[in-house]
C-alpha cells in the first residue's frame, strides 16, 4: 500500500464520523487520462475531503507557506502535493502541473487561490484556464457544499467534464476560460445547496 493510500484511509476514518459526507456525480469523474479537477474553497479541510472521496489519486497544488509548517510540510510531498507561490505566476509550479496532466494524472486545484471568508464563490485566477487550454485534459468542476459543522451534511459534487473544444479552437484567454470553469462550479453549488 502506498503512503497516499494509507493516509487516505486514515483521514477517511477520522473525518467520516464527524461529517455526513455525500458524494454526488462520481460517474462524471473520468476513469483514466489527464483530469483537471477544479473546486471551490470554503475550508482548510477541502483538500483532504476532496482527496479521500475522489475515485483517483489527486496531485494538489498547495500554497507554498504550507510546506514550511512543521510535520505537514514534510508530509505534503508524500501526498502528491507540490508548492505554488500565490498569484499563479510561479513558472516551476505551472510546469509541474502541466507535467501531471500530460502524464494522464489528476491535477487538483482551487481556482480562487485562497479560502473564501464568506463561503461565497470568489473570482478564479487565470491558472485554471491556463492548464485547461494548454493540455487535452478533461476539466471537471467540483462543488464542496456544507457548513463544516460536526455531524452536519457535507456534499462533494462532481459535474460533467466541461466541453473545452470551442474555447481551445477560438484561442480563448486563460481568464475567459477560468470564468467558464467558475460558472460551472457556481451552477453545481446552486443546484445542490438545498438540504445541507
Amino acid at each position: 500500500m502506498s503512503f497516499y493510500s494509507f493516509a487516505k484511509s486514515v483521514v477517511y476514518g477520522i473525518l467520516k464520523p464527524i461529517y455526513r459526507m455525500e458524494v454526488i456525480g462520481k460517474e462524471n469523474f473520468p476513469k483514466d487520462g489527464g483530469v483537471l479537477l477544479c473546486a471551490n474553497h470554503i475550508h482548510n479541510f477541502d483538500p483532504p475531503i476532496v482527496g479521500i472521496v475522489a475515485p483517483r489519486t489527486i496531485h494538489f497544488m498547495a500554497k507554498e507557506e504550507l510546506f514550511s509548517v512543521p510535520i505537514l510540510g514534510k508530509l505534503l510531498p508524500h501526498l502528491n502535493a507540490f508548492p505554488v507561490k500565490r498569484g499563479m505566476s510561479d513558472r516551476e509550479a505551472l510546469r509541474k502541473g502541466l507535467k501531471v496532466l500530460k502524464e494522464g494524472k489528476v491535477l487538483g486545484l482551487f481556482p480562487e487561490g485562497t479560502r473564501s471568508k464568506t463561503g461565497e464563490l470568489g473570482k478564479g485566477l487565470a491558472g485554471a484556464g491556463f492548464f485547461a487550454l494548454r493540455t487535452d485534459a478533461e476539466v471537471v468542476p467540483c462543488a464542496i457544499i456544507g457548513p463544516y459543522k460536526a455531524f452536519s451534511k457535507l456534499k462533494v459534487v462532481y459535474g460533467k467534464p466541461i466541453d473545452m473544444q470551442r474555447l481551445r479552437e477560438t484561442k480563448a484567454s486563460p481568464e475567459e476560460t477560468t470564468e467558464v470553469i467558475m460558472n460551472e462550479i457556481r451552477l453545481l453549488i446552486e443546484a445542490h445547496k438545498k438540504n445541507v
